[in-house]
């Protein structure tokens, strides 16, 4: 579900126009006007004029979000419409043995079958054959800043990583250190994307080339050989392969990878941004309905507690981004008008963690994927006597429930449950004999169910739970 308050921000002049607004810190207006590099009306005008040149020439164009300065507080600066091929480079050409290196897939993490896991896909730009280790290496470390950022690190289980090795002839990608820099890259990743020196485009045709290599991709992140701060959010669901979004993002830049996990909030929590423009205008009010967002709304925290609406069950509890969830005025871009259910959750600021919200609508976004039950035995066939029954579930970690509390584990037979055998992930049928005896086939079936507290909306709970069945018969 694409944001309503995004379809509002699609002129990519508007977003760089308000980054001195942001280089402040979000939500503060910048005390010194923008540097050429930055924000300008020239920008506005250019990029406009780039869009319409786009739209004019029939090339396809693809909506990014831009991250924020790399020495504000904001987390992002709004959206931008640049080029799908980036800037349409042919493909490297490849030595024998460089080809033989390209397009080789590695199971980084291992949890489990792709169709129970949420699958990452990481695919590293500008490095050279002679630089896949180190690719390898950066790949695990984003994973590992990723993982480290709740409810990540809860359910981490729950996830798969793949790396997908490209090659390119030039080590670095283009745009670093200095806009003139140009290399030949594999996926075509450049900085100064649209004139933003932080914006970190890329050839998405090229990236879909190799994420058709892993063997399932819910989630892309492409991460560029390079220490420059930069990033982008391609967070469009892909047509085709069916991925959430692409993330990009600087290996060498811690900061970077921050930004890789905020643009993970909109593609899988399908989160809106919660930082806002100050003394731009056009965004000083918000007048429109009420968004679709499940972050962002025009009530006010007793209007939204007397309705039961948005986040209204979390309101008072202290939010793990510092203070209680309630309704802060700015948000979704405008100054007055939206509210957001904390202060500075990792959706308004870096470096922050999700606010309760945000959180349950991450773990939301991982169940869409994911399953806490995963069959050992077969399904396809019927189980006697001397068969087992047994299922796979995942071991949480993190700061959240223990795990054995948090996953409850029930067995029944033809709908009616067998208390007995609560918390047990294998089942001998011949256990179940006394209920079997009229030599009839019955259902035998096994659901996990996540308890966690960290999900309030009963409709989001009816997704975390997973039912494997067999048919039985002594």
């Amino acid at each position: 579900m694409r944001s309503t308050l995004r379809r509002a921000m699609t002129t990519a002049g508007v977003a760089a126009a308000v980054t001195a607004a942001l280089a402040a810190g979000p939500g503060i207006a910048a005390a010194d006007p923008a540097p050429p590099s930055e924000a300008s009306q020239t920008d506005v005008n250019q990029t406009d004029v780039n869009q319409a040149a786009a739209n004019q020439a029939g090339a396809k164009t693809v909506e990014v979000e831009i991250p924020g300065p790399e020495h504000g507080g904001a987390a992002g600066s709004g959206h931008a419409h640049v080029l799908a091929d980036g800037r349409d480079r042919p493909a490297p050409r490849l030595s024998a043995r460089e080809a033989a290196a390209d397009g080789e897939v590695t199971k980084v993490i291992d949890n489990g079958s792709t169709a129970d896991r949420l699958d990452v896909v990481v695919i590293g730009d500008g490095y050279t054959a002679a630089e896949l280790a180190q690719f390898h290496t950066d790949a695990k470390e984003k994973w590992a800043e990723l993982a480290a950022v709740e409810p990540y690190t809860t359910y981490q289980s729950l996830f798969n990583v793949w790396t997908v090795d490209a090659v390119s002839n030039q080590s670095g990608v283009s745009g670093d250190p200095d806009r003139a820099t140009v290399r030949d890259t594999a996926l075509g990743s450049y900085f100064w994307c649209d004139d933003i020196e932080r914006l970190l485009c890329v050839d998405q045709t090229k990236v879909d080339s190799y994420v058709t290599r892993a063997p399932e991709a819910d989630l892309v992140i492409v991460l560029a050989n390079s220490s420059k701060y930069g990033g982008a959010g391609y967070n469009e669901p892909s047509e085709t392969l069916g991925y959430e979004g692409i993330a990009t993002a600087s290996a060498g830049n811690e900061r970077s990878g921050q930004v890789a996990i905020h643009e993970t909030g909109h593609s899988l929590g399908k989160l809106a941004d919660e930082y806002f423009y100050p003394g731009y205008p056009g965004y000083e009010q918000y007048t429109g309905p009420e968004p679709a967002d499940i972050n962002v709304s025009t009530l006010t925290a007793d209007r939204m507690a007397a309705q039961h609406a948005k986040w209204h069950r979390w309101l008072g509890e202290e939010s793990p981004d510092g203070g209680p969830v309630g309704a802060y005025e700015g948000g979704g871009y405008f100054v007055k008008g939206l509210y957001r259910p904390t202060d500075n959750s990792l959706m308004r600021v870096l470096g922050k963690p999700f606010n309760l919200p945000g959180v349950e609508a991450m773990i939301a976004g991982f169940y869409r994927h994911a399953t806490v039950a995963t069959a050992v035995t077969p399904t396809d066939r019927t189980l006697r006597a001397g068969h087992t029954a047994k299922v796979a579930v995942p071991r949480l970690a993190g700061a959240g429930v223990p795990y054995a509390k948090q996953l409850t584990v029930r067995w029944s037979v033809d709908g009616k449950e067998i208390k007995r055998l609560a918390g047990r992930t294998e089942v001998h049928v011949s256990e179940l004999a006394l209920r079997l005896l009229d030599l009839k086939k019955h259902r035998l079936s096994v659901t996990v169910t996540d308890r966690t507290s960290s999900v309030r909306d009963p409709e989001i709970a009816k997704t975390l739970r997973s039912t494997v069945s067999w048919t039985v018969r002594l």
